[in-house]
């Protein structure tokens, strides 16, 4: 520690190095990401390649938690041991379960075992108790320095530590602060609204006298603020989203319309077609659409679709309901097989590359191409009017968020930028106009809000301070910029779905969030939603969402702060587990500009600091983007300097008592080192946190992506992480030979691979998870030298330890290359059937390879989300092995 105390000389080893319930753990991450389980605290606000709570919960638990074998004067024997154990892996199959999340009691029982190992550590060391290092009446803080989605800091808050979150991204920093610093700053308090309070009109006012827990009481000003604003918003701007009155001329040739005859229906969205001006001479002076699809409901029973009606020199949309006469045609659009565009009038393609000039030349427009209303319990398709159009078009923005993308933001398509040079142009001047409106009303809601709570907190004797939040007030006005906050979340939720990038889902009839994918991809028609309506992508729904997402949030002590990771302060001797960038995966900061924009507005007076510049800072941004570095090279020199010097500051801030946990997410990949060699995304990751000064005790993997993500589908997406628990190495850690590391781990791989095949691990996990025993030897010494002195590699590493392992496990010898190994292991488990691209990943990290590299090789076959080995008679028949520069032994057999 650099504070100046002695380190322990003897640490317990903990829960997560020995055993994990992964099975339970894997269960319960998969059902938390599936769409539609209800409220969580996700959904306060969008954030990229969030962790599952359950994951994290488990992590933290097991990495706190003493294992039995640590504790000989309790557990002296083996068989007194494994029943521990196994009770401990009993209570974490409980813990992580969705439906026990907010569970007091189970979670206590949970906080006890962390405060009885903690205790135990503390008896050792209680000579050091005063400067609070091993203080028993206090639990070491947490801390989390890539926080990002704020799962991590949660979680630890949940277990009963005092939670510390930081992030260099001022959107995560919120995030993190509506996640465990505001939440429990108001916990318990009842809210300030008239309508809530005794003798108020509203039925909830009688909760009061009975009492509110938690978050409940803000979240209840959230619900009651957020109707005001829109119905303080309907009355500006109403006119912009008016009903559509269905008239006697709308019902003819409809008679599905006659039963809504004179009646005025809400607006669900109006749809949008671009335009641009036809590349055919003849028809030059004339918008012709470019449609992904004329399809508005594919329902069975219920469909819809748009009919292009030619006439003369120009055309109109008309609205048919029932099965269209040429399907095909009608699902695609004016979209040719080929990708481009075809004129509506004449036939002629539209390239990509003349839209994107004409969409950069101020050229692009857009046409009504159909509206769709709410009916009785069904969607109603109606064919766009000329009083609809015009509506939309007497909007006048009077701000748009003028930071630029081009040259921060990935492009669209290709390079092309389709006019998108701001923030603004990603919006309709009817969605700006209701955007601003709505974030302008946030600064009034907060005034209200301040003069109810200094009401409330006045009737009650508590008033307080007059600070903000930023200052640690909790008084009127500090809670008043906290229901501001939240109301800013709805607005941000109301982006994700008021933009011109989204799309119209024909399936389930509804418009489709813009950021539930990690880009931001080019939309030819798209729905413009009706926000001030009670319907998706709606400002009310919006708001309730985040009210029930902020009740799930949890009680405690919670910090979070805008800090860089590769500049952390000084030893703080904290329970560190984080969750860094994906290398060149996401973008993080170029996405939450999309965001940050907005928040700047509503937010910038209570948090100056915060967002004091124009968009997200993003030089020291830990990701690989050769766009910013000049070249991948750069980029990942980038990457891999300042990953390094993050883990140091890790290592540095750690309680010696505890491990470090880092989850390992980036998909694997190869390239070209010394000597024709090869090397992964996973070895160069090992070598950076161990040349930072950590020994590695445990590997892993856990299936916390998000399978149903868009970006995912149909793709080669990750299905797992590998976490890696690590600890500080030994200053005077010895030097080894190669004949004593290996002795070494056949001494010591049986009794560690009989602990995991205890918790029930599948084959594929076994052995990523039995990599973490074996690296535990390797890393726990200052060098592994060979016979002639050379240091052995962290990728000579693994391929020794894989080859242990498949002595003890399949008690056969040979020096089989990673490939073969990796084959192996998939034909016991697939034979030559598909299975899924991420299970592939994961074993491919295991053992030291990567299937893009395999598919080179020529051994496999990846596609559409899927792997599978090519059978003997797939091989190519004229094979050299000669002139094979990849020569796995499964392809020479």
């Amino acid at each position: 520690m650099t504070s100046g105390t002695e380190q322990p000389t003897r640490t317990r080893k903990k829960l997560i190095e020995v055993a994990l319930p992964l099975d339970a753990i894997n269960a319960a991450c998969d059902y938390e990401k599936m769409p539609g389980i209800g409220p969580h605290p996700r959904g306060l606000h969008r954030w990229w390649a969030r962790r599952p709570l359950a994951a994290a919960r488990a992590v933290i638990f097991a990495q706190m938690v003493d294992d039995p074998s640590a504790c000989p004067e309790e557990f002296p024997t083996e068989a007194e041991q494994k029943k521990e154990r196994e009770r401990l892996l009993g209570l974490m199959e409980e813990l992580v379960r969705w439906v026990n999340t907010t569970d007091e009691e189970l979670l206590e029982q949970a906080r006890a075992e962390i405060r009885r190992s903690w205790l135990r550590t503390c008896r050792e060391y209680q000579q050091q108790a005063a400067d609070g290092l091993f203080d028993p009446d206090r639990l070491p803080a947490f801390r989390d320095p890539f926080a990002g989605g704020g799962a991590l800091p949660l979680e630890a808050q949940r277990l009963g530590l005092e939670a510390h979150a930081s992030d260099l991204n001022p959107v995560a920093v919120l995030i993190n602060k509506a996640m465990i610093e505001i939440p429990p700053k108001f916990a318990g308090r009842p809210p300030v609204n008239p309508e809530a309070r005794p003798g108020g009109s509203s039925a909830k006012a009688s909760l009061i006298e009975r009492g509110w827990t938690g978050a409940q009481g803000l979240a209840e000003d959230v619900r009651y603020y957020g109707r005001w604003i829109r119905e303080e918003a309907a009355r500006r701007i109403g006119h912009l989203f008016p009903p559509v009155k269905i008239t006697e001329g709308m019902v003819q040739g409809r008679p599905d319309l006659k039963q809504y005859e004179g009646r005025e229906l809400t607006v669900v969205a109006w749809l949008w077609a671009r335009t641009v001006k036809s590349p055919n001479p003849a028809f030059a002076d004339v918008d012709v659409p470019l449609i992904s699809s004329f399809m508005l409901s594919t329902k069975r029973g219920k469909e819809a679709y748009v009919e292009p009606v030619i006439e003369g020199r120009g055309y109109r949309f008309a609205v048919k309901v029932g099965k269209p006469p040429n399907a095909a045609a009608t699902k695609a659009g004016t979209k040719l097989a080929r990708g481009s565009f075809q004129c509506l009038l004449s036939g002629v393609p539209i390239r990509y590359e003349y839209i994107d000039d004409e969409a950069n030349a101020g050229r692009m427009n857009e046409r009504l191409m159909a509206i769709v209303a709410a009916g009785d319990r069904a969607r109603v398709y109606l064919s766009p009017t000329a009083e609809a159009a015009a509506v939309a078009g007497s909007a006048e923005p009077t701000w748009k968020p003028d930071a630029p993308s081009r040259g921060t933001w990935g492009s669209n398509a290709q390079g092309r930028r389709y006019g998108f040079d701001t923030f603004g142009d990603y919006y309709t001047p009817r969605q700006l106009v209701a955007l601003t409106t709505f974030s302008d009303l946030v600064a009034e809601a907060m005034d209200r809000v301040k003069q109810d709570a200094a009401t409330e907190m006045e009737g009650r004797g508590n008033l307080t301070d007059g600070s903000g939040l930023r200052d640690g007030g909790c008084g009127p006005t500090a809670y008043a910029e906290a229901v501001g906050v939240y109301l800013a979340f709805a607005i941000d939720r109301c982006c994700d779905f008021s933009n011109s990038c989204t799309r119209w889902v024909p399936g389930n009839q509804k418009a489709m969030d813009l950021l539930g994918k990690q880009a931001v991809p080019m939309a030819w028609d798209f729905p413009e939603v009706g926000v001030l309506q009670e319907v998706v992508g709606g400002f009310l729904p919006a708001t309730e969402h985040v009210a029930k997402c902020l009740t799930l949030t949890q009680c405690g002590t919670g910090v979070a702060l805008q800090q860089d990771a590769m500049k952390l302060g000084a030893a703080e001797g904290r329970v560190v587990s984080t969750d860094p960038p994906y290398f060149d995966n996401v973008g993080y900061g170029d996405l939450s500009d999309f965001f940050y924009v907005w928040l700047r507005r509503s937010l910038g007076g209570v948090f100056p600091e915060l967002f004091a510049t124009m968009a997200v800072p993003k030089a020291e941004e830990l990701v690989a983007s050769p766009y910013r570095h000049g070249s991948k090279e750069s980029a990942e020199k980038f990457f891999l300097h300042g990953m390094s010097k993050a883990m140091q500051g890790l290592s540095a801030q750690a309680h010696p008592s505890y491990p470090v946990t880092i989850y390992y997410a980036f998909k694997q990949a190869e390239t070209k080192g010394d000597a024709g060699t090869f090397s992964t995304g996973w070895e160069t990751f090992l070598d950076a946190v161990i040349r930072s000064g950590f020994e590695v005790t445990g590997t892993w993997p856990m299936e916390s992506e998000q399978k149903y993500r868009m970006v995912g589908l149909g793709t080669n997406a990750l299905a797992s992480c590998i976490v890696l628990v690590c600890r500080r190495r030994d200053p005077d850690a010895p030097i080894a030979t190669r004949r004593q590391f290996v002795a070494a781990l056949r001494t010591e791989l049986p009794t560690a691979l009989a602990h995991l095949q205890s918790g029930n691990i599948a084959p594929v996990d076994l052995a990523q998870a039995a990599i973490g025993p074996g690296m535990a030897v390797y890393t726990r010494y200052a060098k592994v030298v060979d016979a002639q002195g050379n240091p052995v590699s962290v990728r000579d590493a693994l391929a020794l330890i894989n080859h242990t392992l498949d002595e003890v496990l399949a008690e056969q010898e040979g020096e089989f290359d990673p490939d073969t190994r990796w084959a192996l292991a998939w034909f016991e488990e697939h034979g030559f059937s598909a299975g899924e691209y991420g299970v592939a990943e994961t074993l491919s990290t295991a053992k030291n390879t990567s299937v893009a590299g395999m598919e080179e090789a020529g051994i496999l076959e990846s596609k559409a989300g899927e792997v599978r080995l090519l059978g003997p008679v797939e091989l190519p028949e004229d094979w050299d092995p000669a002139a094979d520069r990849r020569l796995p032994v499964w392809e020479v057999v």
